[in-house]
Protein backbone atom coordinates (compact mmCIF):
# COMPACT_ATOMS: atom_id res chain seq x y z
CA UNK A 1 0.00 0.00 0.00
CA UNK A 2 2.69 2.46 1.00
CA UNK A 3 5.07 1.82 -1.91
CA UNK A 4 2.25 1.89 -4.45
CA UNK A 5 0.89 5.10 -2.94
CA UNK A 6 4.26 6.82 -3.13
CA UNK A 7 4.81 5.69 -6.72
CA UNK A 8 1.34 6.88 -7.69
CA UNK A 9 2.03 10.27 -6.12
CA UNK A 10 5.31 10.53 -8.01
CA UNK A 11 3.56 9.73 -11.31
CA UNK A 12 1.14 12.56 -10.57
CA UNK A 13 3.99 14.89 -9.72
CA UNK A 14 2.69 15.24 -6.17
CA UNK A 15 3.90 14.64 -2.64
CA UNK A 16 1.52 14.57 0.33
CA UNK A 17 1.65 17.43 2.79
CA UNK A 18 -0.49 15.34 5.14
CA UNK A 19 -0.75 11.54 5.43
CA UNK A 20 -3.76 10.20 7.34
CA UNK A 21 -4.13 6.55 8.34
CA UNK A 22 -6.58 4.78 10.63
CA UNK A 23 -5.26 2.80 13.57
CA UNK A 24 -6.26 -0.72 12.56
CA UNK A 25 -3.87 -3.66 12.56
CA UNK A 26 -0.95 -2.57 10.35
CA UNK A 27 -2.68 0.10 8.29
CA UNK A 28 -0.77 3.07 9.75
CA UNK A 29 2.59 1.43 9.11
CA UNK A 30 1.66 0.22 5.64
CA UNK A 31 0.64 3.67 4.46
CA UNK A 32 2.96 5.84 6.51
CA UNK A 33 6.26 3.92 6.26
CA UNK A 34 7.96 5.53 3.21
CA UNK A 35 6.76 9.00 4.11
CA UNK A 36 7.95 8.56 7.69
CA UNK A 37 11.31 7.44 6.27
CA UNK A 38 11.55 10.67 4.28
CA UNK A 39 10.67 12.60 7.42
CA UNK A 40 13.33 10.84 9.53
CA UNK A 41 15.98 11.36 6.86
CA UNK A 42 15.13 15.03 6.51
CA UNK A 43 14.21 14.62 2.83
CA UNK A 44 10.63 15.89 3.21
CA UNK A 45 8.51 16.83 6.18
CA UNK A 46 4.94 15.56 5.72
CA UNK A 47 2.55 15.76 8.65
CA UNK A 48 1.73 12.23 9.77
CA UNK A 49 -1.69 11.69 11.36
CA UNK A 50 -2.85 8.38 12.87
CA UNK A 51 -6.53 8.47 13.82
CA UNK A 52 -8.44 6.09 16.07
CA UNK A 53 -11.79 5.51 17.82
CA UNK A 54 -12.35 7.79 20.80
CA UNK A 55 -14.09 4.87 22.54
CA UNK A 56 -10.88 2.81 22.83
CA UNK A 57 -7.85 5.12 22.56
CA UNK A 58 -4.29 3.88 22.54
CA UNK A 59 -2.43 6.59 20.62
CA UNK A 60 -4.13 9.67 22.00
CA UNK A 61 -4.63 8.52 25.59
CA UNK A 62 -2.98 5.12 25.89
CA UNK A 63 0.08 4.20 27.90
CA UNK A 64 3.00 2.23 26.46
CA UNK A 65 3.40 -0.98 28.45
CA UNK A 66 4.19 -4.70 28.39
CA UNK A 67 0.91 -6.49 27.74
CA UNK A 68 -1.10 -8.96 25.64
CA UNK A 69 -1.76 -8.33 21.94
CA UNK A 70 -5.11 -10.08 21.65
CA UNK A 71 -8.60 -10.11 23.12
CA UNK A 72 -8.22 -13.73 24.28
CA UNK A 73 -5.07 -12.82 26.23
CA UNK A 74 -3.21 -15.90 24.95
CA UNK A 75 -0.50 -14.36 22.76
CA UNK A 76 3.03 -13.72 24.02
CA UNK A 77 3.40 -10.45 25.89
CA UNK A 78 4.84 -7.54 23.93
CA UNK A 79 5.54 -3.83 24.23
CA UNK A 80 2.22 -2.28 23.15
CA UNK A 81 -0.23 0.43 24.06
CA UNK A 82 -2.85 -1.33 26.25
CA UNK A 83 -6.13 -0.95 24.40
CA UNK A 84 -9.28 -0.43 26.40
CA UNK A 85 -11.08 -3.06 24.32
CA UNK A 86 -8.67 -5.75 25.53
CA UNK A 87 -9.83 -5.35 29.12
CA UNK A 88 -13.13 -6.20 30.89
CA UNK A 89 -13.59 -2.48 31.59
CA UNK A 90 -13.67 -1.70 27.88
CA UNK A 91 -16.43 0.60 26.74
CA UNK A 92 -19.42 -0.67 24.70
CA UNK A 93 -18.83 -0.42 20.95
CA UNK A 94 -20.75 -1.11 17.77
CA UNK A 95 -19.37 -4.65 17.51
CA UNK A 96 -16.86 -7.01 19.22
CA UNK A 97 -13.18 -6.21 18.99
CA UNK A 98 -10.97 -7.69 16.33
CA UNK A 99 -8.97 -10.68 17.59
CA UNK A 100 -5.53 -9.10 17.39
CA UNK A 101 -4.60 -5.47 17.82
CA UNK A 102 -0.95 -4.81 18.46
CA UNK A 103 0.15 -1.44 17.05
CA UNK A 104 2.67 -1.26 14.25
CA UNK A 105 6.25 -0.64 15.50
CA UNK A 106 6.16 2.77 13.81
CA UNK A 107 3.75 3.86 16.51
CA UNK A 108 6.47 3.32 19.10
CA UNK A 109 8.37 6.24 17.60
CA UNK A 110 8.36 9.51 19.56
CA UNK A 111 4.94 11.07 19.33
CA UNK A 112 6.48 14.35 18.21
CA UNK A 113 6.93 12.66 14.82
CA UNK A 114 3.22 12.13 14.24
CA UNK A 115 -0.11 13.49 15.33
CA UNK A 116 -3.16 11.58 16.39
CA UNK A 117 -6.86 12.11 16.85
CA UNK A 118 -9.72 10.19 18.42
CA UNK A 119 -13.12 10.33 16.73
CA UNK A 120 -16.60 9.54 18.00
CA UNK A 121 -18.51 6.83 16.14
CA UNK A 122 -21.22 9.21 14.90
CA UNK A 123 -18.69 11.59 13.34
CA UNK A 124 -16.94 8.67 11.66
CA UNK A 125 -20.15 7.36 10.12
CA UNK A 126 -21.15 10.88 9.10
CA UNK A 127 -17.92 11.04 7.07
CA UNK A 128 -18.49 7.52 5.70
CA UNK A 129 -21.98 8.38 4.42
CA UNK A 130 -20.72 11.61 2.87
CA UNK A 131 -17.89 9.71 1.15
CA UNK A 132 -20.32 7.06 -0.14
CA UNK A 133 -22.56 9.73 -1.65
CA UNK A 134 -19.67 11.56 -3.32
CA UNK A 135 -17.49 8.63 -4.42
CA UNK A 136 -20.04 5.77 -4.66
CA UNK A 137 -17.79 3.64 -2.43
CA UNK A 138 -19.14 2.38 0.89
CA UNK A 139 -16.11 2.45 3.22
CA UNK A 140 -15.47 0.10 6.11
CA UNK A 141 -15.81 1.86 9.48
CA UNK A 142 -12.08 1.45 10.16
CA UNK A 143 -11.22 3.25 6.91
CA UNK A 144 -13.90 5.82 7.64
CA UNK A 145 -11.77 7.05 10.54
CA UNK A 146 -9.10 8.05 8.00
CA UNK A 147 -11.78 9.67 5.83
CA UNK A 148 -12.95 11.69 8.83
CA UNK A 149 -9.37 12.78 9.45
CA UNK A 150 -8.86 13.75 5.81
CA UNK A 151 -12.10 15.76 5.77
CA UNK A 152 -11.08 17.64 8.90
CA UNK A 153 -7.67 18.39 7.38
CA UNK A 154 -9.36 19.70 4.22
CA UNK A 155 -11.70 21.88 6.27
CA UNK A 156 -8.73 23.38 8.11
CA UNK A 157 -7.09 24.14 4.75
CA UNK A 158 -10.25 25.87 3.58
CA UNK A 159 -10.34 28.01 6.71
CA UNK A 160 -6.65 28.95 6.43
CA UNK A 161 -6.85 29.31 2.61
CA UNK A 162 -3.97 26.86 2.17
CA UNK A 163 -3.57 24.39 -0.67
CA UNK A 164 -2.35 21.00 0.58
CA UNK A 165 -2.16 17.49 -0.82
CA UNK A 166 -3.80 15.04 1.59
CA UNK A 167 -3.26 11.30 1.32
CA UNK A 168 -5.42 8.86 3.29
CA UNK A 169 -5.87 5.11 3.34
CA UNK A 170 -9.06 3.41 2.17
CA UNK A 171 -8.46 -0.29 2.84
CA UNK A 172 -11.86 -1.92 3.01
CA UNK A 173 -15.52 -1.79 2.05
CA UNK A 174 -18.41 -1.65 4.49
CA UNK A 175 -20.70 -4.32 3.05
CA UNK A 176 -20.28 -6.43 6.20
CA UNK A 177 -21.12 -3.44 8.41
CA UNK A 178 -24.60 -2.66 7.13
CA UNK A 179 -26.12 -3.08 10.58
CA UNK A 180 -23.85 -0.36 11.90
CA UNK A 181 -24.80 1.92 9.00
CA UNK A 182 -28.47 1.16 9.64
CA UNK A 183 -28.08 2.07 13.32
CA UNK A 184 -26.41 5.34 12.38
CA UNK A 185 -29.03 6.30 9.80
CA UNK A 186 -31.85 5.43 12.21
CA UNK A 187 -30.34 7.48 15.01
CA UNK A 188 -29.61 4.43 17.16
CA UNK A 189 -25.85 4.91 17.30
CA UNK A 190 -24.37 6.62 20.35
CA UNK A 191 -20.91 7.79 21.32
CA UNK A 192 -19.09 6.27 24.28
CA UNK A 193 -15.93 8.03 25.40
CA UNK A 194 -14.13 6.74 28.52
CA UNK A 195 -13.28 9.20 31.22
CA UNK A 196 -9.69 9.91 32.30
CA UNK A 197 -10.36 7.95 35.49
CA UNK A 198 -11.45 4.90 33.46
CA UNK A 199 -8.36 5.15 31.26
CA UNK A 200 -6.10 5.22 34.31
CA UNK A 201 -7.93 2.28 35.89
CA UNK A 202 -7.68 0.18 32.73
CA UNK A 203 -4.00 1.01 32.19
CA UNK A 204 -3.23 0.01 35.78
CA UNK A 205 -5.20 -3.24 35.43
CA UNK A 206 -3.43 -4.09 32.15
CA UNK A 207 -0.03 -3.62 33.72
CA UNK A 208 -0.99 -6.01 36.52
CA UNK A 209 -2.20 -8.72 34.11
CA UNK A 210 -0.57 -12.15 34.62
Amino acid sequence: IAVESKLAMEQLGEYPDVVVAARRRLQPGRLIAPFMADKLRGIRNPRIVAVEPASCPSLTRGKYAYDFCDTGRVTPLADVYPWLRLHPLRQPRRRPALPRHEPHPLQALPRRLYGGGGYEQTRVFEAAVLFAKRETILPAPESAHAIRGAIDEALRCRESREAKTILFGLTGTGYFDMTAYENYLNGKMSDSIPTDATCRRVSTACQKSP
